[in-house]
């Protein structure tokens, strides 16, 4: 057992320039884009002067959203330069990835570059996952599908959004890949039909919101549903020669509340990784970005 933080590995195509008072600044290829941070408490290092000066676009909340705690609304403010799309990549051991980025309605841009680590971890563990069944829930736009798919996997990527379904598959044909297996489900429906059908896998890996809504309007809830679908991985995941990864990004949640749940389901694990997440900003601060929870059997 290993309570660890993991930092952001060697990703030239991205870095945290600054970041407090609620934002943070990042630079995503030639882009630098400034957006909401809640985790970002300080006080930044740049002044508004410089903060304004180097970022491209500007994420804006509402005053609304901003008195309901509606953290992911708001609108973009961009400089004429500033494109729809751009691409960046990542490479680790020979394998390169590629995504494509964009100012959504969210904030998000179709990427979370902290998740790095666990593309590195999928790739180490390649052995395991070569020509075997691996699923992703909450797959998003496919970066640990693309590193599963890199590593030999036999991909299953399960997202209750067309529309981030549809993006994964753009970046799969970025990164010269293919025959990654494309699913619009809710993840605990996906979960509980393929046990009824019997099916295990090799590899799981997790990355479930706080909150959302499946494509039949299901409700997921993290604090009530948590528990019941980590049960059920349990006995989706191959008992021996097996990985899994699970993040959370919750605030308020500990890596303890994580450590308890995975033990409880997984009663005879014994080496495994938790905690927490971070990039740490070109002033040395470091920002947590979730908590993770990793094993290989």
């Amino acid at each position: 057992m290993t309570n660890s933080s993991l930092s952001l590995p060697a990703f030239p195509d991205y870095e945290l320039i600054d970041c407090g008072d609620g934002y943070k600044l990042e630079r995503y290829g030639q882009y630098i884009i400034s957006r909401p941070e809640p985790q970002a408490i300080w006080k930044k290092n740049l002044n508004k002067d410089e903060w304004d000066a180097k970022a491209n676009a500007h994420f804006q909340r509402n005053k609304a959203d901003i008195n309901s705690n509606k953290e992911d609304a708001g609108n973009w403010i961009r400089r004429d330069e500033m494109p729809d799309n751009w691409f960046i990549g990542y490479s680790y051991q020979g394998m390169s990835l590629k995504f494509k980025l964009a100012l959504t309605a969210f904030k998000h841009l179709g990427i979370f570059p902290e998740q790095a680590v666990n593309w590195n971890y999928i790739l180490d563990n390649k052995k395991i996952i070569n020509q075997q069944r691996v699923l992703n829930l909450f797959a998003y736009t496919g970066g640990s599908s693309l590193a599963a798919k890199f590593a030999g996997g036999d991909v299953v990527h399960v997202d209750a959004v067309k529309k981030a379904i549809d993006w994964a598959s753009e970046n799969q044909q970025l990164s010269g890949l293919h025959d990654i297996r494309w699913i619009v489900e809710d993840a605990m429906i996906y979960a509980r039909r393929e046990i009824t059908r019997g099916k295990q896998y090799a590899a799981i890996i997790l990355d479930p919101p706080a909150y959302g809504r499946g494509p039949k309007g299901e409700k997921w809830l993290l604090e009530e549903q948590l528990d019941e679908l980590i049960a059920m991985c349990s006995k989706l995941l191959y008992p021996h020669n097996s990985m899994f990864i699970i993040n959370l990004y919750s605030m308020g949640y500990s890596a303890l509340v994580l450590e308890t749940i995975m033990k409880t389901h997984f009663k005879s694990l014994k080496n495994y990784e938790f905690g927490d997440l971070y990039i740490q900003d070109s002033f040395g601060k470091k920002l947590p970005t979730g908590i993770y929870f990793r094993f290989v059997l």
